[in-house]
């Protein structure tokens, strides 16, 4: 039987799965799945190759790299910002607090960005490839939800290490994290992910049990998300 702490984690990652669904279901213009299907048609299968490889020498990886899209894509959009290292005029949010010595998986999303380089130079975006690394690794990888991912976004070019400091932390209290999710629009149930640390989760029978209170929450699936997005 799983251990407590592993099924917290991998309840974890399911939802926070579930929430990026969202972010990469919302509306964007002229974005679409099938956007490299003429420039680099192998694309997605070449990210999909680097991912597993990845995850199978480090499972733990498949959360870290779910994390760094979340992270990519709560401060300003999902515009591969985060992999922007330090220059004379970048002050890299590799180095804000919420992503020092804690995002993980820089160097996966480089590799893969090598690896689509020779079958199709300049063509696919960093920022396409964290969206995509983070769907697979969820539903290819690990088993979890699985969502269409809209394709042709561009990268950024500057990065707002100021910005980074105001993602939502564990630390945060309900209010505060009320707040924060609400200027986002994202949904809400994303909260029990962050929370975790403050009232201890466990998986059980299809719903998460708050030990503290006792009291059953439903977590609710993919398509429910999608209806109230």
């Amino acid at each position: 039987m799983a251990s407590l702490s592993e099924t917290n984690k991998f309840t974890c990652t399911i939802i926070v799965s579930m929430l990026l669904l969202i972010i990469s279901t919302q509306c964007e213009a002229q974005l679409s799945p099938t956007f490299y299907d003429a420039t680099c048609p192998s694309a997605l299968n070449t990210i999909r190759m680097g991912i597993r490889n990845a995850v199978s020498r480090e499972r733990r990886m498949a959360a870290s790299l779910i994390r760094l899209h979340f992270h990519d894509c709560f401060v300003q959009g999902c515009d591969a910002f985060i992999l922007l290292d330090d220059s004379s005029s970048i002050d890299s949010e590799k180095n804000a607090l919420p992503n020092f010595k804690s995002a993980r998986g820089f160097d996966i999303i480089d590799s893969a960005k090598s690896q689509l380089e020779r079958v199709g130079p300049r063509v696919v975006s960093c920022a396409d490839i964290v969206a995509v690394a983070a769907r697979d690794a969820s539903f290819a990888v690990i088993g979890g939800p699985s969502w269409t991912v809209k394709l042709g976004r561009r990268d950024s070019t500057a990065a707002s290490r100021s910005i980074v400091e105001n993602l939502p932390s564990f630390t945060d209290g309900l209010d505060k994290l009320i707040s924060t999710f609400a200027t986002k629009l994202i949904a809400l149930s994303g909260l029990l992910v962050l929370h975790d640390k403050k009232s201890d989760i466990v998986a059980n029978n299809g719903k998460l049990q708050s030990i503290t209170s006792q009291a059953p929450i439903k977590v609710p699936t993919a398509a429910t998300l999608l209806q109230k997005c």
